[in-house]
């Protein structure tokens, strides 16, 4: 193929049929590739496979689970050992954590001076409830996942220099419900500490009562009202220590009827929730309704405590609570 020139032109054009066949790179000429690219020893030598820049792996450092936890109220991650030391407290904001249930008698009790009571007692099926799993099945995961036999531990042991009948609900175990099981632990336990002349300390935490068992959850409201009725008639001390969350048939029974009623720093405290609450009157509701500081302002509790400091607390408040009793037994 011949294409005209003029020697004359300038331009892109001026030298077409050599600039049309190859390429001037830095003086050397190369063969501009076929459509088709070559195979075999020039495939090889044409084509060459850069190798990777440092070989070795990424030295990309990650934090491994289970280390750090990120507080849900400031965002600030907290070191877990940090945390534990702290009773799941937040050190910058005083988030409380939850915890369960022998975690907090630990946190309260003398060591190996608690003394527990109804260990092996476990909920039975009485209405064969079934639904998307049956209560038995239910019972039996939750056994398992929480190693215990229920929603509460109760038992006998020293805080400072006071024996105390002391009950601990466990929020983990099917949202801490009161079924018959807890029921009638706590109703024993407040007889022992009646029969003993001890006072009673229990800490909520709950959902209300256990449906599962229908009726039979809800006679026990009565049944623990009941026996610290009889605990009040022999003038013994009984704190209810309230803790996140607090609600339905727990709090309208035991829960809200001690001598001293003590709350944890944004617990929430109620009988319904505030969803429910706002759909049924069709009303807004203030700020921080059903929170231990609004029903601190409204009279419900008497002080809040955090958990850090709850335990001289208490020891200061059963001082102050048993001091004429002590009185009348020096004489």
């Amino acid at each position: 193929m011949s294409v005209p020139t003029d020697a004359g032109a300038v331009g892109p054009f001026s030298d077409m049929s050599t600039t049309y066949m190859t390429k001037k790179t830095l003086g050397l000429e190369t063969v501009e590739p076929a459509v088709t690219p070559p195979t075999g020893e020039v495939a090889t030598s044409g084509f060459t496979k850069k190798s990777k820049m440092g070989g070795g792996k990424s030295k990309k450092k990650e934090i491994p689970e289970g280390l750090w936890t990120k507080c849900p109220k400031c965002s600030t991650m907290v070191f877990d050992k940090e945390l534990d030391a702290n009773l799941k407290v937040c050190p910058k904001c005083e988030h409380h954590f939850p915890i369960v249930a022998r975690e907090r008698i630990h946190s309260l009790v003398e060591t190996c001076s608690f003394e527990e009571m109804d260990a092996e007692m476990i909920s039975v099926d009485v209405l064969e409830f079934t639904g998307v799993a049956s209560y038995r099945d239910k019972l039996d995961a939750y056994q398992r996942s929480t190693q215990l036999k229920d929603a509460v531990i109760t038992g006998i042991g020293m805080i400072g220099t006071f024996r105390v009948a002391l009950g601990v609900m466990d929020f983990s175990f099917l949202g801490g419900s009161m079924g018959s099981v807890v029921g009638e632990k706590l109703t024993r336990l407040i007889e022992a500490g009646t029969d003993r002349q001890l006072p009673v300390i229990l800490i909520a935490t709950s959902g209300g009562a256990r449906m599962y068992e229908g009726m039979f959850s809800l006679m026990q409201m009565a049944k623990t009202c009941g026996a610290l009725a009889y605990h009040a008639q022999q003038k013994l001390p009984y704190i209810s220590v309230l803790t996140h969350p607090t609600m339905a048939g727990v709090s309208a029974s035991f829960a809200t009827v001690g001598d001293l009623i003590i709350a944890e720093p944004g617990a929430m405290v109620g009988f319904a929730g505030p969803r429910v609450i706002k759909d049924t009157t069709q009303a807004e509701l203030p700020p921080g309704f059903q929170t231990a500081e609004f029903l601190l302002d409204h009279g419900l509790i008497d002080a809040i405590v955090s958990r850090n400091l709850m335990k001289e607390r208490l020891m200061y408040y059963m001082d102050f609570l048993t001091a004429a009793r002590r009185k009348e037994s020096n004489r």
